[in-house]
């Protein structure tokens, strides 16, 4: 049995028929072919499957399609402009050797920009506070928390957004 899904997905209207026990993320990773969104865990521990729903973080592994019908979702790949420009978090990521490895960005990246419309303050403590449900095992998450405090900055003066 499936059941008919309709959501944006960057931009894009899908139409599918998913079978109620479909995740989330083998929508976008299988079905869609966004790899960017990352599987880590599959237990919503490590929050490198974090997407946007709506503006807010979720992670992908830990809901069902069916859960995210009528939404917009953004994955990593939906940041960027269309020309290629950076997102401002994906700038300062860039600019503050925010990664190693790279697995866990994706989903710090989109966790980060879901702050910029939180109460989150660009500071060190609120910042690593809000990161915490996001791992990282290859830095030691200064360069990824100067990054985040950088990145909502801009996006707060620049008035940018998802």
């Amino acid at each position: 049995m499936s059941y008919d899904l309709t959501l944006t997905v960057n931009g894009q209207e899908i139409r599918r028929s998913v079978a109620p026990q479909r995740l989330l993320i083998a929508l976008l990773r299988d079905d869609l072919g966004l790899t960017g969104t990352h599987a880590g865990c599959d237990t919503a521990q490590c929050g490198a499957c974090t997407v946007l729903v709506d503006g807010r973080a979720v992670k992908s592994c830990n809901v069902l399609a069916l859960q995210v019908d009528r939404t917009q979702v953004t994955t990593i790949e939906g940041l960027a402009n269309a020309d290629g420009t950076l997102h401002p978090m994906q700038r300062a990521f860039g600019q503050h050797h925010a990664l190693q490895c790279g697995y866990c960005t994706s989903g710090m990246v989109m966790r980060a920009v879901a702050m910029a419309a939180e109460p989150v303050p660009a500071e060190d403590g609120p910042v690593r506070h809000a990161l915490a449900g996001n791992l990282c095992r290859c830095t030691g998450y200064q360069g990824i928390v100067n990054a985040v405090c950088q990145g909502l900055l801009e996006l707060r003066v620049g008035g940018e957004g998802t």
